[in-house]
């Protein structure tokens, strides 16, 4: 393990399962830290069971949330197992878990228990729910949540019925916001030498993800209109249909408008129409503007589309599908997407983290096999050497 990433020695304790609580210790692991996954040694992470499998134990969801981290068979229902646990949480500067509201507790690992063995200990909790609030005992999902909080409802297009994001967008938001607290926390504990307790719930973490939806919402006292794979404010932006595929326009001001129309479509009188001369005045005739739109993009091939868009200083680009675009150049040239020895299945496939320092990618190793480092972890343990 390299000692010149940001977050090289320190070490993380992950208690965590399944999406939210596993990103954000990943997110701390691909910036250095030492992050001790804890699971079930018959069982391991739920999501070892989920997506398509890559190895035994090993599956396309569990990797793309724990790379970089090392694995430990841990009982937790047993007292050798809570003890390991003391253990590791006395050595760590930060833990993560996301069981229900009072779980750790009932095995005496709360942050109270854990702040006796370890003053500095950051200890991050992640809920459903507000854990001080009426529904602390039920379980959080992603897909509830995105029910519960609005989120569906601002997704999709008018007419059609409310639809979930593409991924797990609460579980991911929620994950970010735990890795960035327990950061934040970090950071306070080296001029305080006290750690803390951060809290998080799924549905507060989507609540926010509403954004300037929200806003729109309480100004207008209702429910925001969807636009589906256009923008709710600026216009034309978003998913446009040529000859022969689609492509996405992003027109951002009235300057761009005008050499959209001019410049790209060959159709000043679009330019000078009255309806469209402004963005709020293209907004509030939206429906107007857009079946003109649908017509004349038509006409022309995506390619030459985005020929001339490129040429006009106006944004755009391809839609393709996702494995076009994992593997396309501009992904390769960009060092994401890495192939990694593994012990069974040859080479696995490994995403990268999104960053660069000093120029340079950090280094990515690939996701643990149930129990991997038990070994290791419990030597160094013994050793005193964790």
């Amino acid at each position: 393990m390299r000692t010149d990433l940001p977050l090289s020695g320190v070490k993380v304790l992950d208690l965590s399962r399944v999406l939210a609580g596993p990103l954000s210790t990943m997110v701390l692991a691909d910036l250095g830290a030492d992050v001790i996954k804890v699971e079930h040694p018959q069982r391991g992470d739920d999501t070892r069971d989920w997506g398509m499998q890559i190895a035994p134990g090993e599956t396309t969801y569990f990797h793309g949330f724990n790379r970089n981290k090392r694995s430990i068979a841990v009982d937790m229902g047993t007292p050798e197992g809570v003890e390991t646990i003391r253990q590791l949480a006395a050595r760590c500067d930060a833990v993560v878990e996301n069981f229900k509201s009072g779980g750790m507790e009932r095995f005496g690992l709360g942050y109270e228990d854990l702040k006796v063995l370890n003053p500095k200990i950051v200890y991050c909790a992640i809920a459903g729910y507000d854990r001080a609030g009426p529904e602390a005992a039920r379980p959080g999902y992603d897909l509830v949540i995105q029910g519960e909080s609005g989120l569906m409802g601002i997704n999709g297009e008018a007419g059609r019925p409310p639809l979930k994001f593409g991924v797990a967008a609460v579980d991911l938001f929620t994950g970010m916001y735990a890795a960035q607290a327990v950061l934040a926390a970090l950071f306070k504990t080296r001029s305080t030498g006290k750690g803390c307790r951060i809290d998080l719930a799924l549905y507060d973490c989507g609540v926010m993800i509403s954004s300037y939806y929200g806003l729109e919402a309480l100004l207008l006292g209702g429910d925001p209109p969807r636009y589906g794979n256009e923008h709710p404010s600026i216009v034309p932006y978003g998913v446009f249909q040529s000859a022969d595929g689609p492509l996405v326009i992003a027109v951002g001001n009235n300057r761009q408008y005008r050499s959209f129309c001019i410049d790209v479509l060959g159709r000043p009188d679009l330019a000078g129409d009255a309806r469209f001369e402004t963005n709020l005045q293209r907004a509030r005739n939206r429906a107007a503007l857009s079946a003109l739109l649908r017509e004349e993009l038509l006409k022309h091939s995506r390619q030459d589309l985005l020929d001339k868009l490129t040429a006009a200083g106006i944004p755009n680009g391809q839609v393709l599908g996702l494995h076009e675009a994992l593997l396309g150049t501009r992904t390769q040239a960009a060092g994401l997407l890495h192939r990694l020895p593994h012990p069974s299945a040859g080479e696995v496939s490994v995403l990268s983290s999104p960053w660069r320092f000093d120029g340079h990618r950090l280094p990515v190793r690939r996701p643990p096999r149930l129990g991997e480092h038990s070994e290791e972890i419990a030597a160094a343990l013994q050793a005193g050497s964790l």
